[in-house]
Order: C-alpha cells, then sequence, then structure tokens
C-alpha cells in the first residue's frame, strides 16, 4: 500500500511517498481502508517535531473509511462497516490500523468525506462548548481565526446556542465567511485593533469567553478583552507558541486560562461517543454546515500542508487515498 512517511522532522518536503505492505490488525484493533482522511494543524506540529512523535511516523489523525479486517476480541466492528476515527496517529495511507476504543460508526447519511471533514474539529468545538466553557444565550465570546476550520464551526456553534459573536480575520474575504456563519461583528485585524473593537463593541465591558487557536501574536491582548471572571481558552498555536506568561497578571480581573485538549475531553469510550453522535446530529440537524476548501490526492500532502500552513484555507482540507 502507499503510506506518507516521515522521517526526519522539518518542512512539508519531509513527507514522502513509501510503498509498504498492508498492516495487520492485532488485538483490539481496526483495520480501515481509507477514504479520506483529514488534514489538521497538529499534522504539522507532528512533521516539524513541536509535537514530536517517533520517527519515522506516518502522519495523520483523522480520517474515514470501511472496515476490512479486525484484530481478535473486536466485537464492535465487522467487515464493511462505515466508520471514522480521530487522534490516533497513520492517516496518510490507503489502510490504517487503529484502536477499536477510538473508531465510531459513522451515522447513516453522514459521507465519508463528511466524516472526514468534521470529527476532529466539530468534536473540538463541541469540548470548548459543552466542556472549557459552556456557552449560554447572550454570552459575548470572542472567535479568533474564525473563517478557518474550527473558527467557522464555532461561530455557527456559537450562534445556534444564542451567544453575541465577535469574530477576528486577516482579509476581506475571511470576513465575508465568518458573517455567513453567522458572527455578529466581524474584526479584520490587519486593519484594526481587535482589542480596541472589542472594548468598544462590549462598551468596555469585555467578553465572557475568548477562543484562541492562532497564539503567540493574539494572546496577551486576548486577556484584556475578557470581563472579569472571563475565560481564555488557548485551544492552539498557529502563529508559534506563548512565550513565558506571568500568571499573576490573571488577577487583575480574576480571570481563568485553560489550554486544553480533546484528548482530555474523551477519556473514556462513552464521552467519545457521546461528542461523536452529538456532532454527526448537528451536522445532519444543519447546527454545522461543513466548508471544504479543497481535496489533494495522498501523493500531494506536502502541498496539503503548505496550504493551510500559510493560512490560505477557509475551510476543511482532505487527502483522498
Amino acid at each position: 500500500m502507499k503510506t506518507i512517511r516521515i522521517d526526519r522532522y522539518g518542512g512539508p518536503e519531509m513527507m514522502r511517498v513509501w510503498e509498504i505492505e498492508i498492516p495487520q490488525p492485532k488485538e483490539g484493533e481496526v483495520r480501515i481502508r481509507m477514504e479520506a482522511i483529514g488534514v489538521n494543524y497538529i499534522d504539522i506540529y507532528h512533521r516539524t517535531g513541536l509535537y514530536a512523535l517517533e520517527l519515522p511516523f506516518t502522519p495523520g489523525v483523522e480520517g474515514a473509511g470501511e472496515v476490512d479486517g479486525v484484530g481478535p476480541n473486536v466485537k464492535e466492528f465487522s467487515a464493511g462497516d462505515r466508520v471514522a476515527f480521530t487522534m490516533h496517529p497513520g492517516a496518510y495511507a490507503e489502510y490504517a490500523v487503529v484502536p477499536a476504543k477510538k473508531v465510531i460508526q459513522i451515522p447513516h447519511g453522514i459521507s465519508y468525506m463528511q466524516a472526514a471533514a468534521i470529527l476532529l474539529q466539530g468534536m473540538t468545538v463541541h469540548y470548548l462548548t459543552h466542556g472549557t466553557y459552556y456557552v449560554k444565550a447572550h454570552d459575548k465570546v470572542l472567535i479568533h481565526a474564525a473563517a478557518g476550520g474550527v473558527g467557522r464551526l464555532l461561530v455557527q456553534a456559537c450562534k445556534h446556542f444564542g451567544a453575541y459573536v465577535i469574530a477576528t480575520v486577516s482579509n476581506e474575504e475571511k470576513a465575508d465567511i465568518a458573517m455567513d456563519a453567522g458572527a455578529n461583528e466581524v474584526i479584520n485585524y490587519e486593519k484594526k485593533d481587535f482589542l480596541d473593537e472589542v472594548k468598544r463593541i462590549t462598551k468596555n465591558v469585555g467578553v465572557s469567553v475568548v477562543y484562541d487557536s492562532v497564539g503567540k501574536t493574539t494572546f496577551e491582548r486576548s486577556l484584556e478583552c475578557l470581563k472579569p471572571r472571563g475565560l481564555l481558552a488557548l485551544f492552539g498555536q498557529s502563529s508559534g507558541p506563548v512565550p513565558p506568561f506571568n500568571v499573576s497578571l490573571l488577577a487583575r480581573n480574576s480571570l481563568f486560562l485553560t489550554r486544553p485538549s480533546l484528548a482530555h475531553y474523551t477519556t473514556t469510550r462513552e464521552e467519545l461517543l457521546e461528542r461523536a453522535s452529538e456532532v454527526f446530529q448537528w451536522v445532519q440537524t444543519g447546527v454545522l454546515k461543513i466548508r471544504m476548501d479543497q481535496t489533494f490526492p495522498l501523493a500531494q500532502a506536502a502541498e496539503a500542508h503548505i496550504r493551510l500552513e500559510c493560512r490560505a484555507s477557509t475551510g476543511k482540507i482532505l487527502l483522498l487515498p
């Protein structure tokens, strides 16, 4: 089978196509013939070594396809099942072997491409709005990178729950995308200072929660956007890691700061299935509308990473084996 392998950390050129034998599932594992593969920012962190995996490895932590083999003691799945998975490396391949406890049945009406496009980002949105912070009607929320994969879904979800959504973007095309997703206010931070705009919009009160996937360039001003006892959810770092920070500064307004991860909000099989099931329901009922950005053949994984890394994408990028 064909797979993408990385034997040295570095740029997109480190990803090469290898030809290897189709892997055999061991006890408790499921083998999936891949139909669609999600491309996510964590794949870039793995490729560069920011989140190091043991070399060599096959990148990719999200995909969907058909079960074509199961290992001993797997009773929940059988050949022919339509399934998806996330949070397990090895997706950039024609076949992936995944622990059965991380595999999820795809419900009727959801395509392979939809499943691969929504599972990781959708469950991220779910835990951010139903775990890290519970979004309520009339909450004012600030969402950075609101035209990106998670950002656009966050806008839709928060609006569905009745929040007043302030979104930040980097250009007018992305501003239109954020508005189409339902944002009440959109700030082009290339033209205006988002902190000044948030203060103006909230009449200097601040917002209840900031969802920040950008990191280094937005972190400090994001904290200043919060009202007393507000929460900053720093769930990504597309602009780079946040430098060392004096936590006593949080005392100015009794602020909360968290660096959450999906893995810690799906610690049990039951929690994983509950979040995934609700995300699929959100897609089926129209709460979340998936925006596809571009698809690439598996062999062009490097081009997919370049598009995501330069922040040119305005939706989900998929690889198709």
